[in-house]
C-alpha cells in the first residue's frame, strides 16, 4: 500500500494575532509553528495503516524553505520520505494550492492507493483542497472522516452525524479527509528524529498560482466584551439580585 499525507504548516497561536503593516499577511515573527491538528491526525493514520497493511507513506506539503521541520516531524514518526513543494512564503489560495499537488502527484508517478488530508487547515479553514485534488484525479472522495478502514481494495470510512454515524465504502485509490479524534497522534522520539534525518526529501518548486481567489485584506472579528457588576456583599446584596432579576424579565 502507499499513502501520500498533504499536511500544512501553520502558526501555533497563543496569542491575538497580529498581522503586517499591509494587512496581507499574519505577523508570524514572534510565533511557533506546527503541522495543522487534522493533518497531524491524518500522518498518524496513515503510519498505523502503513504498521498494519505494509508498504510505503510520503508526506507533502506546499511551503517555505521552514516547512521542511514540518516535514521532518512527519518522517520522525514513522513515513518513509517526503516531498516539499517550495515557495517564496506567499500563500497559494485553495485552488492553486490543491493544482500544485495534483501536479506534484502525477509528475512523482507513484500509484498512491490512498490520499490522506486533514479535514481543514487551522488556520484558513478552507474545507476545500481534498476535496479539488479528488476531483481533478478523477478520484472518490469522502471527508469528516472519524473511523477508516482498509481491507480488500476498499476503504470504510465513517464519518459523525447529528443523530448517528455515516458508513462509507470507496474503491481505492480515493481521497480520504479526516478529523482530529480519529487517533491520538504520537510524538516524535529522539531515535526517530534521528531517522528522520536521513530520510530522503525532494524539493520542488511549483509556479506561482494566483488561483481563483483574490485576497483584499485580512480582518480580526470584533471582540467580545464582558460587563461585571459588583451588586454587594451578603444580604444587603439581595434587593438589588431581585431588581436586577425583574429588569432582565425573569421575575
Amino acid at each position: 500500500m502507499n499513502i501520500l499525507i498533504c499536511i500544512k504548516r501553520v502558526p501555533v497561536v497563543g496569542r491575538k494575532i497580529q498581522f503586517t503593516a499591509d494587512a496581507q499577511e499574519i505577523d508570524t515573527s514572534s510565533m511557533g509553528f506546527a503541522i495543522s491538528p487534522h493533518e497531524g491526525c491524518a500522518v498518524e493514520e496513515a503510519v498505523r495503516l502503513i504498521e498494519k497493511h505494509g508498504g510505503a507513506a510520503t508526506v507533502l506539503t506546499l511551503g517555505p524553505v521552514e516547512a521542511e521541520e514540518q516535514l521532518r516531524d512527519a518522517m520522525a514518526i514513522g513515513v518513509d520520505r517526503a516531498l516539499h513543494l517550495q515557495t517564496d512564503g506567499r500563500e497559494f489560495d485553495p485552488i492553486a494550492t490543491a493544482n500544485a499537488i495534483v501536479d506534484a502527484v502525477r509528475a512523482d508517478g507513484t500509484p498512491f492507493d490512498l490520499l490522506l488530508f486533514g479535514n481543514e487547515a487551522a488556520d484558513t479553514g478552507d474545507y476545500q483542497v481534498g476535496v479539488r485534488v479528488a476531483h481533478a484525479l478523477g478520484l472518490p472522495c469522502v471527508t469528516g472522516v472519524t473511523a477508516l478502514e482498509i481491507h480488500d481494495g476498499r476503504a470504510t470510512a465513517h464519518r459523525q452525524v447529528p443523530g448517528g454515524v455515516e458508513i462509507y465504502e470507496v474503491a481505492l485509490p480515493a481521497v480520504i479527509a479526516v478529523k482530529d479524534g480519529i487517533n491520538f497522534p504520537r510524538f516524535p522520539s529522539l531515535p526517530g528524529r534521528l531517522k528522520a534525518k536521513k530520510k530522503p526529501l525532494v524539493t520542488i518548486e511549483p509556479t506561482w498560482q494566483n488561483g481563483g481567489l483574490q485576497k483584499t485584506s485580512l480582518l480580526n472579528p470584533p471582540e467580545e466584551t464582558h460587563q461585571v457588576v459588583i451588586l454587594g456583599k451578603g444580604p444587603e446584596a439581595a434587593p438589588k439580585v431581585v431588581d436586577l432579576l425583574a429588569e432582565l424579565g425573569l421575575l
